[in-house]
């Protein structure tokens, strides 16, 4: 897993959530700002162009360079805390990559993430996809399972997870200012963390 894996990485994420940027807002029109597939649409085009402008030399600079783009450029609570993960994974990211690595880093980047948010598994926030995510790769590392399936397996967990908070009542967030309302309807950071880790198994060869 090289520096143009992980570029490669941020290319698809952009072009999914380019993508789904009508679906993401649907999503968080029902509960939340309305404006969080914009949000993210705009920032990792942004990012792009800082891989772009200043090609980063490792995987671990690719992640921070990311981390702080969306900081700087994405509304809302997003750009923070999607730029937390990317950020503690790439102080976290030892070269050359494994997937022992990246799982530990990416754990890493979690915790970060559910420090920030203070949110936990089951509150309805993107951590609901993160989570799985992040465990089903520590357990591919465990299982001595090949790359490519261990990627392919997280995205399925995230995907699984941001389906799981539609029955939620959200905990955190402006969607908990709803109670029971907010009951019913997918997590929009939720369903765009399961959009980035179905970017990052699709990039994986």
């Amino acid at each position: 897993m090289d520096t143009d894996v992980f570029v490669a990485w941020f290319e698809e994420a952009a072009r999914l959530v380019h993508h789904d940027r009508d679906r993401l807002t649907q999503l968080d029109a029902a509960i939340g700002d309305a404006d969080h597939g914009t949000n993210l649409d705009r920032g990792l085009t942004e990012v792009r162009k800082a891989l772009a402008e200043s090609p980063p030399g490792t995987p671990g600079e690719v992640l921070a360079a990311a981390g702080a783009t969306l900081i700087r450029r994405v509304g809302g609570a997003s750009g923070p805390l999607y730029g937390s993960v990317f950020r503690q994974m790439g102080k976290s990211l030892e070269s050359p990559v494994t997937l022992a690595g990246f799982s530990a880093a990416f754990e890493a980047g979690v915790v970060a993430l559910e420090r920030l948010g203070k949110a936990a598994l089951g509150d309805k926030t993107m951590v609901d996809a993160l989570v799985p995510a992040s465990r089903a790769l520590a357990l591919a590392v465990r299982d001595g399972i090949g790359v490519k399936e261990a990627f392919e397996r997280a995205a399925k967990a995230a995907e699984e997870g941001a389906k799981a908070t539609i029955p939620m009542q959200a905990r955190k967030g402006r969607a908990s200012y709803l109670g029971e309302r907010s009951i019913g309807h997918e997590d929009p950071g939720a369903a765009s963390a399961a959009l980035f880790m179905a970017a990052l198994a699709s990039v994986i060869v």
